[in-house]
């Protein structure tokens, strides 16, 4: 049998466990025989994955969930094929995920980005059961609870499990957050909201969808939180932003006319 390698108790992230990247982080949470995954990329690693995790001893036949952070082909489109391979397990997500993956969508999920050149193949994906807010998912003795993190997504899931949060793509490591994209259903405010939630709390380490896993620290999460807040007004975020100040500067220069000696004229050297 092969060596488990544990990130904390009850917790294998597979990346760290095959000792190199597999795509987007992949977590085995486990109690007893019972256990569940969160997320499992994309469909070319999905085989490797299930191996390891056989290898490591785990009755594929005990997998209860397979868990999706929200709908972004990167980390759902082998979900299909893991659901073949694990045939017992529920495929779980919230229920705005479950929309657009049964319905294929191929915009808000990134499959599609023709401006890129990108055309990823994204099989339609029926969730069995719905999760959000409040809920509670078990595996063994353990409880994951579930948190409606929205923001990147609107059907953004983060996962509590004592002092962990599996973080999905609010924050990372550096401080930066998954992509903020109007076509992605991005929202900054609720971006926002979700962050300082996550600042506010009592959990200890942020287990990310993307990235190395690291210790909650308030003052990163802080200047990404005052980052964003300032994203929210200018025009570089288009209609994810909530206003463009500099509009109203306009309009009451045009009421008052052009004047070529007026300090207004100098571009603003205010720091962003």
């Amino acid at each position: 049998m092969l060596e488990r390698r544990p990130v904390f108790p009850n917790v294998i992230e597979l990346n760290y466990q095959a000792r190199r990247r597999l795509g987007c982080c992949v977590y085995l949470i486990y109690d007893k025989h019972d256990w569940l995954l969160i997320d499992i990329g994309y469909e070319d690693t999905v085989a490797e994955i299930i191996e390891l995790i056989r290898q490591m001893g785990f009755p594929l036949a005990q997998c209860r969930y397979l868990v999706v952070t929200h709908a972004d082909v990167d980390h759902v489109q082998g979900m299909a094929r893991a659901k073949e391979l694990l045939p017992e397990a529920k495929l779980v997500g919230h229920p705005g995920a479950a929309k657009l993956l049964a319905e294929g969508e191929r915009i808000s999920t990134y499959a599609e980005i023709a401006a890129q050149g990108i055309s990823i193949d994204l099989p339609v994906i029926n969730l069995d059961q719905t999760v959000t807010e409040g809920d509670i998912l078990p595996i063994g003795d353990l409880q994951l609870a579930v948190w409606h993190t929205p923001g990147h997504t609107s059907s953004q899931l983060s996962f509590r499990l004592g002092d962990l949060l599996f973080s999905g793509d609010n924050i990372f490591r550096d401080g930066c957050v998954g992509n903020i994209d109007a076509h992605h259903g991005s929202d900054l405010p609720d971006f926002i909201t979700s962050l300082e939630r996550i600042r506010d709390s009592d959990v200890k380490w942020l287990l990310p969808s993307h990235g190395p896993i690291f210790r909650k620290d308030n003052r990163v999460l802080q200047s990404t939180i005052d980052r964003l807040t300032k994203y929210q007004h200018m025009a570089d975020f288009g209609t994810c932003a909530i206003d463009w100040p500099l509009l109203d500067e306009w309009e009451d220069e045009l009421v008052k006319g052009f004047d070529a000696q007026s300090p207004a004229t100098k571009p603003s050297t205010t720091s962003i």
